[in-house]
């Protein structure tokens, strides 16, 4: 299909109405942060021996080289961006617990530098899981207390409060939005998925059914992943993409708001400097501000726009994978099996009372490690191969679940000395 009749059918416009159509929608922009706790080459024979399973060599070597490639410069560059346009450019993050943790154990520096970009009032947190775990779809009480943990941990970090709520890889369903908005947020972010709703209806707030007042977020997905995934590809038909050329394809677009959500480290990491996506960011936001007048945050967006439609989504999505399901991290026998015994020991780590296993099974819980066991082929299996740090999906398995071994000997043997103490 050719660029312009691709983008048309997405937006419901023609090709003249897209060269002669109203200035654009505000583009609503969202950034994930997120660095997982890979696990150590945990083998059989250690299985009771001790319990601790992460490698911090990998972790910090990773987490230092993503800090330099992308969280410094692009906090550099985003912050000079609001400098330069009087507080103008604003858009939303969410940082997961354990990323902040990293940032206060490996480097304090890339902490301090998102600290100074929240602090320019134009950057608003969202809130998700702790742990960026997938245990909406398990328990509802740990989903509870890790989002509490979050709130917490951000309160202490940024001295914000969350209003807009980013599940983990954008797992969203009626009953999540239900319980994010009996936790208190007013709005949340989700996949525009074809499915559910029709692709030009992606560019308008919506609501759950039954929902009082929570409003649904979608996530433009074209528009995301040319910037997130395509960018880079010289085999594209918009390679290579300029901020001109994606603001003419943003002019064709109607509705509320455009919502483009993307890891920020696409931004140096996944999108390396050398190919121009910094010079793209520096361009695009003079442009847009030329053209559609303001960018909105999530929480902007949710106090001036109503609902448009229900969104009615009764089985979960993501934006993962051409699925757009949670097939990413449970698609297979061993994500399935892995994924069941580590939330089904839940009671019997809460029952222990003791705050570094419960920590130690939070970690296990982040969607990190079940993503590392996908067997997919093509485009996706390419993708989990390229975060994956182990050989193969069995290797990311085996180490996980004789981890998760080692920790249910541990829970038992506080439990059984509990039980025979009283």
């Amino acid at each position: 299909m050719p660029p312009l009749e691709r983008w048309s059918r997405y937006t419901g416009n023609s090709s003249r109405e897209m060269k002669t159509a109203t200035p654009l929608p505000a583009p609503c922009l969202y950034f994930q942060v997120h660095q997982p706790y890979r696990l150590a080459e945990y083998d059989f024979f250690q299985i009771g021996e001790h319990g601790y399973y992460e490698n911090d060599g990998l972790n910090e070597m990773v987490f230092s080289k993503v800090a330099e490639k992308c969280y410094l410069p692009a906090t550099k560059l985003f912050r000079e961006l609001i400098e330069k346009t009087e507080g103008r450019f604003r858009f939303a993050l969410s940082l997961t617990g354990v990323v902040m943790e990293q940032m206060e154990d490996y480097r304090p520096d890339v902490l301090e530098a998102f600290r100074d970009l929240v602090a320019t009032g134009s950057v608003e947190i969202l809130g998700e899981t702790y742990y960026h775990s997938l245990t909406s779809l398990y328990s509802s009480r740990e989903f509870a207390r890790q989002v509490a943990l979050h709130r917490a941990k951000v309160r202490e970090v940024f001295g914000v409060e969350p209003q807009v709520f980013r599940n983990t890889e954008l797992v969203y369903s009626n009953r999540i939005a239900t319980a994010a908005e009996e936790m208190g947020f007013r709005g949340i972010l989700a996949e525009g998925v074809p499915w559910v709703c029709p692709d030009s209806s992606a560019n308008f707030l919506a609501q759950a059914p039954g929902a009082k007042g929570i409003k649904v977020l979608l996530r433009n997905s074209i528009l995301s992943d040319d910037l997130a995934f395509r960018f880079s590809d010289e085999t594209w038909s918009e390679y290579p993409l300029t901020a001109t050329r994606y603001c003419e394809l943003l002019h064709g677009f109607t509705g509320q708001v455009l919502n483009i959500f993307m890891d920020f480290e696409s931004i140096g990491e996944h999108q390396w400097r050398e190919s121009g996506i910094f010079r793209f960011w520096e361009e695009f936001v003079p442009l847009v501000l030329e053209r559609c007048g303001e960018f909105l945050t999530p929480s902007e967006a949710v106090a001036r726009f109503d609902a448009n439609s229900e969104y009615d989504c009764v089985s979960p999505t993501s934006w993962a994978d051409s699925e757009r399901d949670p097939s990413a991290w449970i698609g297979n026998g061993m994500q399935q099996e892995a994924s069941l015994k580590v939330h089904g020991i839940e009671q019997g780590v809460l029952e222990t009372g003791d705050a570094r296993l419960l920590h130690s099974w939070s970690k296990l819980q982040s969607s990190d490690h079940f993503h590392y066991m996908s067997t997919k082929e093509g485009p996706d299996g390419t993708v989990h191969d390229y975060f994956s740090p182990y050989d193969t999906p069995y290797d990311a398995y085996t180490y996980f679940m004789n981890a998760l071994a080692d920790l249910q000997i541990r829970v038992d043997r506080i439990n059984i000395a509990r039980s025979v103490a009283t």
